[in-house]
């Protein structure tokens, strides 16, 4: 039968007292479903405010406490709770009423009559501070709006606005002074600086902010902030598209979020806005005014916000919109050629960040190819063609392949290999390539393709082709994976085309975009052992793969990565089943062989020479950029070569120092699933031995601790949550802000499950993470909580074999004694054996368990009479006297000789005549 509101309230009020805030927020929300009395309601509510209070989520605490004050407006407790609530929402005035009357009502209470001197304190700031911003603001204005004012004036001025524009109050003012007029001079104003700090005031004035960014959208027309983006310094681009990108959040967010409250206006619906800035995005697409970058920051714009975040949110009107209102435009962009056809300026991103674009659209809604008609006569129109579907085979691979199908596609592709125009061949070559790539279905590919390469490759005249064809070569014949009995070529050893491959990569006449294809050859090259040890060994190749990662063009990023996948071997191998290895060498089939350079020994040599080469910065490079073709499958790719690095103990400072720390953690929140377990365990590997505090300067230190709790799951192997553990514990023993911060993370409860691990590794681990979590009051509560067997379970382990788990056990219960001395008289309930485990530490052979031993003993003496005379009556009095009387003055002698002098200050031992205590 369900228990009664009554019943659960009490359950609350007692897991509340025990320091369970979660569990009785559980009691108190099922109780008031089940209550049907209004001032049984009231109290729930009050009782469920105090819990949201302890969580931090003060708006939910601020509505409880308001509920409660419905019912019952002179039910003081819930008043003060509000008030608390509104100080930490920022509504200093409407707590300082609540706390007003609060004080009314108690005039002697301490607390009441503090949270009004802060309040009164806080809005005084607030007023002084809203008045200097005032005048700030003005005199910026001024300085900005003078013609004749120095230009380092009113460089300065600008900065200072931007400055301003983060903080509320600012970025409020700013506002209110009519400053979307004077930001919207300072756009106008063709002067880099002046634009920059414009915009980035922008970002200040609307991130997170709907009515603001409503109000700014309609007053500056996207047209305007559109023509900045487009225009030329890539700056001026970056900086307008980042403030997009953020009006486009303030926008969405507001859609979504829930309107509560009757002091917030119901805003209208900002759909007429983005469908603005779609517009103006879209109709950038094929302008030929608009800059390269110009248009590449529109594209990802549009990636990233047109599709629906999750397929679970089912709206998908905007990508309907943009599908209908732009998709023949996008596609223009896919079909530029740039060396040949007229048409909008790209750069070498554009065409893969329209592949992505494309992809997206089509997951969204898997349009038809009912708009792509290449029937028009002419070389100009079949170019066109080819350059959309090599567009389509990296984006929506499927509808490029059917494509391909058409009557005709083929003979076109092959007759511009034929052709005397190297940029059509090109052109061709890369359509083949990007089909090949897909090859699983696109047999005719296969049949077609390799003697049109192989011609191409050894006929052809120019590098720029025979790169390209090489590549055609190596994705189709890149059959055998890390397959090492299976060769990829009949005919021209692997290891002559990656030979040939490593020598156009470092020729730098060559342009960038074939230099890049050498690294394609190379990422389908080095599934071959001999290949990476070749590249490994050829430093001027490394670096100049490492220079074009870090170039403008994006497009080469998941190259580099591939590549450096195979050369660390940090794949995962799939480990043939043993009797289907002997089945097929009975029916003499293939059986895969491991090549003998994929060795550990010969992994660990490749590692350093990239190391040495500087792998590390080109990583690091290579995770900052902000483009479409950093895919999440690149970032699980750049996560696993950083695990490989810091496999070593040796390498990972070296990999810390050049940024390598840093470099994991946006790798943790974006990327496959995978790829965020390997570079949670890399930051595992790092914390572990490097000093996190150096290797997570500042803030960052905070953000590692998410990833490490996400390690401790059953999904992951036990060497991952061993070395989370570990790394955890370093963290743990720095400060209790961060302490806080993995019991925020619901770590808690995770540890404890693996101090009961059946490895001995795993759950010695997770002991010694106890003892530093034990630093926090809020864990101790939890040992001090009755009804568990926590306590017990440290005492026996006090007791196990194993000598680490032993000292984290024993560690732990000796911070605790003294921490909580109530808990030592427990300590004999927990077992009948709990003295023989005393005196066993007593005894060891280990100084530091007969540390945690003497100090456990005179905490238990020091807490409580009756069992320090239980102690004494025991063999401890011996075994003390015996420590006590060392030689030489230890930490365990003095603390032996603390517990005698209690026992004697008890007068349950004489002192011995004639002694007096050295000093």
């Amino acid at each position: 039968s369900p228990k009664e509101p009554g019943i659960l309230k009490e359950e609350g009020n007692t897991l509340f007292k025990a320091g369970d805030v979660q569990g009785a927020l559980c009691c108190y929300t099922k109780a008031l479903k089940l209550s049907s009395n209004q001032s049984e309601s009231a109290i729930l509510h009050r009782n469920r405010s105090a819990c949201y209070l302890k969580l931090e989520d003060y708006t939910k605490a601020e509505a409880d406490a308001s509920k409660a004050l419905d019912a019952d407006p002179g039910d003081v407790k819930a008043r003060f709770r509000r008030a608390q609530s509104l100080q930490k929402l920022g509504r200093l005035n409407e707590a300082f009423m609540d706390a007003q009357r609060c004080a009314q009502l108690e005039p002697t209470n301490k607390a009441f009559q503090e949270l009004l001197r802060q309040l009164g304190a806080q809005i005084q700031e607030k007023s002084v501070q809203l008045s200097s911003t005032d005048a700030r603001v003005q005199q910026m204005f001024s300085l900005l709006l003078d013609p004749l004012a120095q230009s380092v004036d009113r460089q300065k001025a600008a900065q200072n606005l931007v400055v301003l524009s983060r903080e509320e109050a600012g970025a409020e003012q700013i506002f209110r002074n009519d400053g979307v007029r004077l930001i919207q001079r300072l756009l106008g104003s063709k002067q880099e600086e002046l634009v920059l700090s414009a915009l980035r005031t922008l970002v200040g004035l609307c991130t997170g902010h709907q009515s603001r960014t409503m109000a700014i959208v309609n007053e500056l027309g996207m047209e305007q902030l559109c023509e900045v983006m487009g225009s030329g310094a890539s700056s001026v681009s970056l900086a307008a598209c980042h403030l997009l990108q953020v009006m486009f959040e303030a926008l969405t967010e507001g859609m979504k979020r829930e309107i509560r409250g009757k002091e917030e206006a119901i805003l209208p619906e900002p759909s007429r806005e983005l469908r603005s800035m779609l517009r103006q995005l879209v109709e950038m697409m094929p302008a030929s005014s608009v800059s390269g970058p110009g248009r590449d920051s529109a594209i990802n714009l549009l990636v990233k916000q047109v599709p629906r975040k999750s397929q679970k949110n089912p709206d998908n009107s905007l990508t309907l919109w943009v599908i209908d209102q732009g998709l023949k435009k996008i596609l223009e962009v896919a079909g530029t050629v740039p060396e040949v056809s007229e048409g909008p300026p790209l750069t070498d991103n554009s065409h893969m960040s329209c592949s992505v674009l494309l992809s997206k659209l089509y997951d969204d809604l898997k349009f038809l190819l009912s708009w792509l008609h290449f029937g028009r006569p002419g070389l100009e129109s079949k170019l066109r063609a080819i350059q959309t579907v090599a567009v389509l085979l990296q984006g929506p691979s499927d509808v490029g392949n059917r494509t391909l199908e058409i009557s005709g596609m083929m003979d076109a592709v092959i007759s511009l290999c034929a052709s005397e125009d190297v940029c059509h061949q090109q052109v061709a070559v890369e359509a083949l390539i990007h089909a090949a790539g897909k090859a699983k279905r696109a047999s005719f590919i296969t049949a077609n393709g390799v003697a049109l390469l192989k011609d191409l490759y050894k006929k052809s005249e120019n590098d720029r082709i025979r790169v390209r064809a090489l590549v055609g070569l190596c994705k189709l014949g890149s059959a055998g994976g890390t397959d090492f009995s299976m060769k990829q070529f009949a005919e021209g050893s692997t290891l002559k085309l990656a030979k040939q491959c490593r020598k156009w990569l470092c020729n730098e006449s060559l342009p960038p975009a074939s230099r890049r294809w050498a690294i394609e050859g190379l990422a389908y090259l080095t599934f071959d052992a001999d290949v990476k040890e070749d590249l490994a060994e050829d430093r001027n190749a490394l670096q100049a793969m490492f220079q074009l990662a870090k170039s403008e063009d994006k497009t080469v990023l998941f190259a580099v990565a591939s590549t450096l996948v195979n050369c660390t071997n940090s794949y995962d191998v799939e480990k043939p089943d043993p009797q289907m290895v002997e089945l097929a060498k009975y029916a003499k089939q293939h059986v895969p062989e491991a090549h003998p350079k994929d060795a550990p020994s010969f992994v660990e040599k490749r590692l350093m020479k990239l190391l040495e080469a500087g792998v590390v910065s080109a990583l690091v490079c290579m995770v900052k950029q902000e483009s479409p073709a950093l895919t999440e499958t690149c970032r699980e790719c750049i996560a696993r070569v950083f695990l490989a690095l810091v496999e070593r103990q040796e390498d990972r400072g070296t990999v810390v120092a050049q940024g390598g720390g840093k470099a994991l953690l946006p790798l943790v929140s974006e990327s496959t699933d995978k790829g965020k377990t390997k570079a949670a365990q890399a930051l595992a590997k790092i914390t572990i031995t490097s000093n996190p505090e150096i290797a997570f300067p500042g803030e960052r230190l905070y953000e590692v601790v998410r990833p490490l709790v996400s390690l401790l799951t059953l999904d992951c192997s036990l060497l991952q949550n061993f070395e989370a553990l570990m790394a955890l514990t370093n963290l743990a023993g720095i400060s209790e802000r961060l302490r806080q911060k993995i019991i925020k993370e619901k770590a808690v409860p995770k540890v404890e499950g693996y101090m009961f691990e059946e490895h001995d590794l795993v759950r010695a681990a997770a002991t010694e993470c106890m003892c530093n979590l034990v630093l926090s009051a809020e864990v101790q509560k939890l040992y001090v909580a009755t009804g568990n067997d926590r306590l017990k379970l440290l005492v026996l382990y006090s007791g196990e074999e194993d000598e680490r788990l032993r000292k984290a056990a024993a560690g732990t219960l000796a911070m605790l004694t003294a921490e909580q001395p109530e808990l030592c008289a427990r300590i004999p309930g927990t077992t009948s054996h709990w003295m023989e485990i005393l005196q066993a530490l007593l005894l060891s052979d280990s100084v530091e368990l007969r540390h945690r031993g003497v100090v456990v003993t005179l905490n238990m003496m020091q807490a409580n009479k009756s069992l320090a005379e239980t102690l004494m009556e025991s063999e401890v009095l011996e075994i003390l006297s015996v420590l006590a009387k060392a030689t030489e003055q230890s930490p365990v002698s003095r603390t032996a000789q603390d517990c005698l002098d209690k026992a004697m200050e008890y007068g349950i031992i004489k002192k011995p005549e004639g002694e007096g205590r050295e000093p």
